[in-house]
């Protein structure tokens, strides 16, 4: 039962790490998006209409099915609809200076909308007896496990019984840890974030480099809601089924202090605290329903004392959630 919790943990966590992943690269370059949860929640019907389309054209028949198609599909269309929200978010919020706050909010809502109605039209076009679209077939080369997990005992089952988007997850983190902290392309993203005017006095082009980690965090996180459906859910997608995902990803940037290596670390944590609910079933509803809270309330505990703490390095970039206009300079 221990390692089976370990391993649901690490299943829930891994769509949160990707999108907070993804925010903390918009973060740093001094963007606030709250429009996450809409963005996974494109990556993932974004995925499922890429599968769907494949899996029909081979008939539904597993055997004429390529795996490489299989898996490129859905991650392409999940890229391309995450990254498509993305730009809109950039134009509005770099081009047109809207007030970030409100794009985000705004950007959520339409995501999740729009995502329940492909879903709900993908389902009238399957004519599903149930409310959900199954793709068992592209669900089982997403799931396929490293071949020697099952002769390695506890420690196969620990460390390599997952799906390759797991594993994609974390490197994907410390990708983004080492270009943030190593690179210098990670140097002009942390300036534009922390004061946009200075660096564009330097040479940096401010409008480019927000465009571009808001792309790219984008992706990273609709990622997350592709590998919530193909792993987790296997390959069923139902409407609203990805839940307050997309929040608990937000609060888990906050949680990592806007440190990537420590989202890999936060994730499994968040995921244990949202596994723990199906383990008290004898405690009541009222009981079950606190539980779900703990992860927001470790974030505000772990918000109070890192600003009580008043580290510099523990602290979100100066210029978040602030519009920077060229001609203020």
């Amino acid at each position: 039962m221990i390692i089976q919790f370990f391993c649901r943990a690490v299943l829930l966590g891994v769509p949160l790490l990707y999108g907070s992943t993804g925010e903390i690269l918009t973060e740093k370059s001094g963007h606030l998006n709250l429009g996450i949860p809409g963005i996974m929640y494109v990556g993932a019907i974004s995925g499922v209409t890429g599968s769907l389309i494949y899996e029909n054209s081979c008939g539904n028949d597993i055997a004429n099915m390529n795996p490489l198609l299989a898996v490129l599909i859905p991650l392409v269309f999940s890229i391309v609809g995450s990254v498509l929200m993305g730009l809109v978010y950039s134009f509005l919020t770099v081009t047109l200076h809207a007030n970030q706050n409100v794009t985000g909010l705004a950007l959520t809502t339409l995501g999740i909308g729009l995502g329940n109605f492909l879903g709900s039209s993908l389902i009238s076009i399957t004519n599903s007896d149930l409310p959900s679209i199954a793709l068992t077939n592209t669900s089982s080369f997403f799931s396929t496990k490293l071949p020697f997990y099952d002769k390695l005992g506890v420690v196969g089952e620990l460390i390599f019984s997952y799906d390759f988007l797991t594993y994609f997850a974390i490197i994907i983190a410390v990708i983004v840890a080492i270009v943030l902290n190593r690179t210098r392309v990670g140097l002009n993203l942390r300036s534009v974030g922390e004061n946009p005017a200075t660096a564009d006095a330097a040479g940096i082009n401010v409008v480019k480099y927000r465009y571009i980690a808001t792309a790219v965090g984008s992706a990273i996180a609709g990622l997350g809601g592709l590998q919530y459906v193909m792993a987790y859910a296997s390959g069923c997608w139902t409407n609203n089924a990805f839940g307050d995902r997309g929040w608990m990803a937000i609060a888990l940037v906050i949680f990592a202090l806007w440190k990537p290596s420590l989202a890999i670390l936060g994730s499994f944590f968040f995921g244990a605290l949202c596994n723990a609910n199906n383990y008290i079933q004898g405690l009541g509803t009222e009981t079950q329903e606190l539980f779900k809270m703990i992860p927001y309330i470790a974030t505000i505990v772990v918000l109070i004392i890192t600003s009580m703490r008043k580290k510099r390095e523990h602290q979100p970039p100066a210029s978040l959630g602030i519009n920077y206009f060229r001609e203020e300079r």
